[in-house]
C-alpha cells in the first residue's frame, strides 16, 4: 500500500499538474487550440513541460547542492519558500508566453488560476505545512469544473476519475508524508477555488 501510495504521489506530483492541465485543456475542449496546427500544440506542451517541470527542477537540485533544501520532495516546511518563489517566476514566465500564443482566452484565465494557488499556498507555508500535491490535484479538478461551466462540456467522467484520483491522492500523502487531515483538505480546496474562479468569474463579469 505504502508503495502505490509513493508512486501515486511521484505521478501526480504538483510540478506535473500545469503540464497535465493544459494538456487536458487542449484534449477536451476544442476551442482552445482550435488556431493551433498539430505541431503548435506539441510546441505548447513543450514549452509548459519544460518552463513548469524542467526549470523548477534544475533549480531545486541546484538548491540541493548549495544546502537551501535537502530533497526535491521538499520535507520541512521551512525549505518550501524559496522553491515556492521559483515556481512562481516560471509560472508567470509561462503565463506570458501563453499570451503569446493563440489560445482561446480560457487558457490563460485556467494559468492565472494556477499561479493564484501557487501563491496562495506559498503565503500559507511559512506557518502551516499546506498540502501541494493536494493543491495541484484541486486545481487540475477545478479547472475540468471551469470547462464543464463555461463551455457545457459532457466531462462527467473526467472529473468523476479525477475526484477518485485526489481521494486516492490524499490519502497517499496522509500515508507517506506528516499532512494532516486539514492540509489536504484545504489544499484541495485552494485548488479548485482558484482554477475554478479564475475561470468562471470573467464570464460572470
Amino acid at each position: 500500500m505504502t508503495v502505490f501510495a509513493r508512486i501515486l504521489s511521484h505521478v501526480l506530483h504538483p510540478l506535473l499538474m500545469p503540464f497535465y492541465s493544459v494538456w487536458a485543456l487542449l484534449v477536451l475542449d476544442p476551442h482552445v487550440g482550435y488556431f493551433l496546427q498539430p505541431h503548435g500544440r506539441l510546441l505548447l506542451l513543450g514549452m509548459v513541460a519544460v518552463m513548469t517541470i524542467v526549470f523548477p527542477v534544475l533549480s531545486v537540485l541546484m538548491m540541493m547542492r548549495t544546502g537551501l533544501v535537502s530533497s526535491l520532495e521538499l520535507p520541512r516546511r521551512e525549505e518550501r519558500m524559496a522553491p515556492y518563489l521559483m515556481t512562481l517566476l516560471y509560472g508567470g514566465m509561462t503565463l506570458y508566453l501563453l499570451f503569446r500564443t493563440p489560445l482561446h482566452p480560457i487558457a490563460y484565465a485556467l494559468f492565472t488560476g494556477i499561479l493564484c494557488a501557487i501563491a496562495i499556498s506559498a503565503s500559507i507555508t511559512p506557518w502551516w505545512k499546506i498540502s501541494a500535491h493536494m493543491v495541484g490535484i484541486g486545481g487540475f479538478v477545478g479547472m475540468l469544473f471551469g470547462l464543464w461551466f463555461v463551455h457545457g462540456l459532457d466531462l462527467f467522467a473526467p472529473i468523476v476519475a479525477a475526484i477518485l484520483l485526489a481521494g486516492a491522492l490524499a490519502t497517499s500523502r496522509l500515508l507517506t508524508s506528516d499532512h494532516t487531515h486539514a492540509q489536504t483538505l484545504v489544499g484541495a480546496a485552494v485548488g479548485v477555488l482558484c482554477t475554478f474562479g479564475a475561470m468562471v468569474l470573467p464570464m460572470l463579469g
